[in-house]
């Protein structure tokens, strides 16, 4: 009879270490939106097999669209082209190295990048930059789920069940 209460208690502890090695195991590729440069999850992007994503806003002095395009390694956010309309402070007016520089009907494109980031830091636009993150053809306002004016780190990580419950997740 102890033989069997042993047991079914050493099967229980096992489960419950299990479940909690589970529940605390970061497992899922996710963009994560940190809070300044203290670690605190605010939001994330969940990625499916696509490890590309756009950055879009409004340059805040020519007013129009500018597009970041980046990818994922497995620790680093690569940026791969710039799109833009105008060459106002800010924008670059050249390609560098292997980059290809050209204009096509009126945007200006740097393609062929290959800038290797561990993360980017980005204040949330409060007036006219309106920052949004396209992925897989979805576009999600970033002041939708990050308080306007906040600074935020955005980096490539993996979450365990525990801290995705901490998070808002962008895309469900």
């Amino acid at each position: 009879m102890r033989n069997k209460w042993m047991t079914g208690v050493l099967f229980l502890v096992t489960m419950l270490l299990f479940s909690a090695f589970l529940f605390f195991f970061p497992y899922k590729q996710v963009i994560a939106f940190t809070y300044e440069d203290k670690g605190q999850l605010l939001a994330y992007l969940s990625l499916k097999q696509d490890k590309s994503f756009q950055i879009q806003y409004t340059h805040s002095i020519h007013l129009s669209d500018v597009f970041e395009s980046y990818r994922l390694s497995a620790k680093h956010i690569v940026q791969t082209e710039l799109s833009y309309e105008d060459f106002a402070v800010g924008m670059p007016s050249n390609a560098e190295g292997d980059e290809v520089f050209e204009e096509v009907d009126g945007r200006y494109y740097i393609r062929n990048m290959n800038r290797s980031f561990p993360f980017i830091d980005l204040r949330i636009g409060q007036v006219r930059a309106n920052h949004r993150l396209i992925y897989k053809d979805k576009t999600y306002t970033l002041s939708n789920y990050i308080k306007p004016g906040t600074w935020v780190r955005i980096s490539v990580t993996k979450l365990s069940i525990w801290q995705q419950l901490k998070g808002v997740s962008i895309n469900g």
